[in-house]
């Protein structure tokens, strides 16, 4: 194993010779410079690993040289060694990118302390991040094999999130393989939880916050509590994506409340967020509106009624909410919204439709560069956290939290990366989604779908008589079986929806309240 090499600057390096031979003792190399100027020229030609900089020497100052350090390598961590306790030095290391700070005397195990934090803080997270998922994964198996409640599989869900998030920083992947063996196992045993339970809970009163309840039971209760409001619906956010936008709400917005509800079958736009904007099910708003609802097989957009839905909802609720409704597909969309939010301070209600992760996951499936940018779940969010960092509708939510707005954010519906093709053979009126069927005499292998025969008990209008509906579960995908390999190969590892899953189906509902500056 190489030694890892250590750089000391310092004017009175002659008087550090029992620290040096303490740190090679420990399996460190140390090299000593008197001077900022030949610290520069050996980093020039020596590999180190970090550098301890005295911060008063004389020539080249220690903020100096630290400077010129930075500039010629970026990633080389440094620790500043100082007498001198002013804030001053302090604020203009840290700014400067220092990796720790130390004040003078120091003795041996503070620099090797330092050492360790700094060159061993990702190994050392690793282990302890590995030791306790090793003890979790017992009580994660033993626990799945007990959940009862649609509220046990929240908190189980939430559980797989944590651990998913936590690790993928590994850079040995073979924990996330054996988490991923597991979550396969939760989608399996939560496909047939569904199976036993949806149609009681689609029925009645007895099941979660589905789809259609969205509005009546969560917005409404928050929006006379606070005054006005953004409803944000970011089409295809799933839980874990959430999760990894949170932190760059939180300087602008504190959390006030996080509640999962649950999608309803199937899990597509058409579907679900039509529901949430009506507050009815699929079934209900084509009788009750017929013109506004399009089966898949028609052409023309399916969710175009969105705010004319909305409007009928509260006029059946009974409330005089005065709302706006904007719909961004398009950059030049969001950046006149941006202009123009502080006109809606008057309204009790703003709603947004987003659809930029939805727009990331078809890209991903129609172009072969976000393919490459976006193999895996971890790098799916990645792509999201980017975007969202860099996006108008960050932009639109910081200037949100600046007028005093309360965000409420939510999703209709998640995504889930499949894997494995199942073949299928329908008719010219079965839809194409890839998660989700349905039509007349559709040929599947049974063990790869949850089948419901009878689509008014799912609370689903029908194309046809004898017209069914089968989702797909666990990471499985439709593919017809003409030229069934080229599609199979064609649709591996992208993103889909409609389908029965963890991640399809439990999503957030967030109320955040602006901070007061």
């Amino acid at each position: 194993m190489n030694k890892i090499r250590v750089l000391w600057v310092d004017d009175e390096v002659e008087n550090l010779k029992p620290h040096f031979l303490f740190l090679n003792s420990r399996g460190y190399e140390t090299t000593g410079a008197t001077n900022g100027q030949d610290a520069l020229d050996l980093i020039k030609t020596i590999e180190f690993d970090v550098i301890l900089l005295d911060e008063n020497m004389p020539g080249l100052s220690g903020i100096e040289t630290l400077q010129s350090i930075k500039t010629i390598k970026p990633q080389l961590p440094v620790i500043m060694i100082t007498k001198n306790e002013e804030e001053k030095i302090m604020e203009d290391a840290i700014g400067e990118k220092i990796s720790d700070y130390l004040i003078k005397p120091v003795n041996p195990n503070q620099i090797l302390l330092s050492l360790k934090k700094i060159l061993r803080h990702k190994d050392l997270i690793a282990e302890k991040t590995i030791e306790n998922y090793q003890k979790e994964f017992g009580r994660l198996t033993q626990e799945l094999h007990s959940l009862e409640s649609y509220q046990d599989w929240i908190n189980h869900f939430e559980k797989l999130v944590y651990w998913e998030l936590e690790l993928e920083s590994l850079e040995d992947p073979s924990m996330l393989e054996i988490f991923e063996s597991q979550k396969i196992e939760s989608n399996s045993l939560f496909g047939k939880f569904i199976e036993c339970n949806y149609l009681d809970w689609i029925n009645s009163n007895n099941g979660p916050i589905l789809s259609h309840d969205l509005f009546k039971k969560l917005v409404i209760p928050k929006l006379k509590e606070y005054k006005p409001t953004i409803l944000l619906v970011i089409d295809n956010l799933r839980l874990d994506q959430w999760h990894i936008i949170r932190e760059e709400l939180i300087t602008s917005y504190s959390i006030e409340s996080e509640i999962k509800y649950f999608s309803i079958l199937p899990t597509a736009t058409q579907y679900s967020r039509n529901a949430i904007f009506s507050g009815l099910k699929p079934i209900e708003i084509q009788n009750k509106f017929p013109k506004w609802w399009k089966f898949d097989h028609e052409e023309g957009g399916k969710n175009l009624f969105e705010e004319d839905l909305l409007r009928e909802q509260i006029k059946r609720l009974n409330t005089n909410i005065i709302f706006s409704f904007h719909k961004i597909t398009q950059l030049v969309q969001s950046q006149q919204l941006l202009k123009n939010l502080q006109n809606y301070l008057r309204d009790n209600l703003t709603v947004i439709v987003y659809n930029f992760v939805d727009m990331i996951s078809h890209a991903k499936t129609e172009m072969e560069i976000i393919k490459e940018l976006a193999p895996d779940n971890k790098a799916y969010r990645s792509l999201t956290l980017s975007w969202f960092r860099n996006s108008q509708l960050k932009k639109i939510l910081n200037k949100s939290a600046e007028l005093g707005f309360q965000l409420l954010l939510t999703t209709d519906h998640g995504t889930i990366n499949v894997k494995k093709p199942s073949p299928v053979i329908g008719d010219k009126e079965t839809s194409l989604n890839l998660r989700y069927k349905t039509g007349r005499s559709i040929t599947y292998d049974s063990k790869d779908v949850l089948s419901l025969k009878d689509p008014s008990l799912l609370g689903l209008p029908s194309t046809s008589i004898n017209s069914e509906y089968i989702f797909a579960n666990q990471n499985n995908y439709f593919v017809y079986k003409n030229n069934f390999n080229h599609y199979a190969n064609f649709f591996k590892n992208t993103f889909q929806h409609g389908g029965v899953s963890l991640e399809e189906m439990i999503i957030p509902f967030v109320q955040l309240n602006p901070k007061i500056k």
